[in-house]
């Protein structure tokens, strides 16, 4: 079987052959590292500016210490605002000029700043991004403008029912674990931050050995490594690259380690508990009264961590659960008794845990017909597994989901990155894919067990008082 990219951290130059895609990769002494992927052909490339500090890096008050929570996506805003050569003005004109697509985005292990151009305007993409990452001003004025643009934000998130469901579910699923907490922060914190605690997360989290370059499409990796190290003198300070660090990485728990909710990930599954209901019946009820027609309702526990060797098997699982028209859940819950316009599973892994849950969108009197209906497809799968015709849809769902997004310079950035950031494993679409058809029907039917069997969390968000949750204390 084929195995993936390993990525020291201790090796200066690497390259590798992607799939007729050249791919190399720089460590360079003062911690940051470049990858890029060369696609032949090619008249546009996607850069990103990634730092691996995100939402669960941020501290909590203690005492009089301040905290930072909400910080990470503060600076996503605000480092699009201003630096001592350019105004916020004039960064955005620099990208709309080209007709670049450009964006930010605050994930809960990492941060991206990124932008897709032409392959001649990558130079100015580049000098643009590095001298925002690397010498924000965080003007007063420009401060509280974003507190209040975040608010907005927020406010616009909060009359979203789904997101607001998909919140409050990372919550009850993950608890007081940083991973639990909203990316973007809450009202109050953001209310509560101060310019000076910002800066703080800014100069303690943001140098040379967090941050990871990473390009895909018509890119020359050498002109690249040389402007990105010009672009950090430039800036100084933190920035020098003539003091030498050790990129960092986040520490990824082995499989025998525990995860966020204090279980093993390793954990053996007794098969006996597949097919019963007690995980449901004694799931965590957490309710939310919103004016609504329909209940947002998502069920759920805590999973795998990101390089769990079980990925292979929860994904292919996934995919006949909850993945697509096919899935058992839109069949049963949408197309044979009408009780949703969408229902799908979903699974996200980090460094020490994740989570799988279930959603659904219904009519509060559907709710808890649906939340069954959730409930038996998951065990059923549990306690007899899946067909082969089921594990052969899923084989080809998930190669030609992945050959068509590998098709985009986007998505190579992002899994440059990602693997850069994570466990240092490369993975190419035939080694994936190879991983993926070694999985077994019982392969399956363990990891819906093991899921089946942890402790439940529901959600409910939207008129409950005419659901069947309507006597379940916790409603607020």
């Amino acid at each position: 079987m084929p195995e993936p990219l390993i990525l020291p951290l201790d090796q200066p130059e690497l390259e590798a052959d992607l799939g007729g895609a050249l791919m190399r990769r720089t460590v360079h002494p003062s911690g940051l590292r470049v990858l890029t992927e060369h696609m032949p052909g090619s008249r546009s490339a996607t850069i990103g500016f990634w730092v691996g500090i995100g939402s669960r890096d941020e501290q909590a008050e203690r005492g009089d210490a301040p905290g930072s929570l909400g910080s990470t996506h503060f600076l996503e805003h605000l480092l699009f605002k201003g630096t001592p050569t350019r105004n916020a003005y004039e960064i955005a004109t620099s990208f709309d000029r080209i007709g670049a697509e450009n964006n930010a985005l605050t994930a809960k292990e990492y941060t991206c700043y990124y932008a897709k151009v032409r392959d001649v305007d990558l130079d100015g993409a580049v000098e643009t991004l590095a001298d925002m990452v690397t010498n924000s001003v965080i003007d007063e004025g420009e401060f509280e403008t974003e507190r209040g643009v975040i608010l907005e934000e927020l406010a616009m998130a909060a009359d979203d029912l789904s997101d607001v469901a998909n919140e409050r579910f990372f919550e009850a699923v993950l608890g007081a674990h940083p991973l639990g907490r909203p990316i973007g922060g809450n009202p109050d914190t953001i209310r509560a931050a101060r310019r000076d605690d910002v800066m703080a997360h800014y100069f303690a989290q943001y140098d040379p050995s967090t941050l990871v370059i990473a390009a895909a499409g018509a890119v020359d990796h050498d002109r690249l490594v040389d402007q990105v190290v010009a672009a950090l003198n430039l800036a100084g300070g933190r920035w020098n690259t003539n003091e030498n660090r050790a990129p960092k990485r986040r520490a990824v728990a082995s499989v025998d380690e525990t995860t966020v909710d204090g279980s093993a990930a390793g954990s053996s599954v007794d098969d006996s508990s597949a097919g019963s209901s007690s995980a449901f019946d004694q799931a965590s009820i957490h309710l939310i009264e919103r004016e609504s027609e329909q209940i947002n309702l998502m069920v759920g526990t805590s999973a795998l961590r990101a390089g769990d060797p079980r990925r292979f098997a929860f994904g292919m699982m996934n995919s006949v659960l909850g993945g697509g028209m096919s899935s058992r859940l839109f069949q049963e819950i949408r197309e044979k008794r009408g009780l949703a316009y969408t229902a799908y599973s979903f699974g996200a892994s980090y460094s020490d845990g994740g989570v799988f849950g279930i959603y659904a969108g219904t009519m509060p009197e559907k709710a808890g017909q649906v939340l069954e209906l959730a409930r038996e497809e998951l065990q059923k799968v549990a306690a007899d597994g899946i067909t082969e015709d089921e594990r052969d849809r899923a084989l080809g769902q998930i190669a030609g989901s992945s050959a068509l997004a590998l098709e985009d310079s986007d998505t190579r950035m992002g899994r440059l990155a990602r693997a850069e950031l994570g466990n240092g494993e490369l993975f190419t679409l035939d080694t994936s894919l190879a991983r993926f058809d070694a999985v077994t029907s019982d392969d399956i039917r363990k990891i819906a067990a093991f899921v089946a069997a942890g402790e439940q969390s529901v959600v409910a968000v939207g008129d409950v008082s005419r659901s069947a949750f309507a006597n379940t204390a916790g409603v607020r």
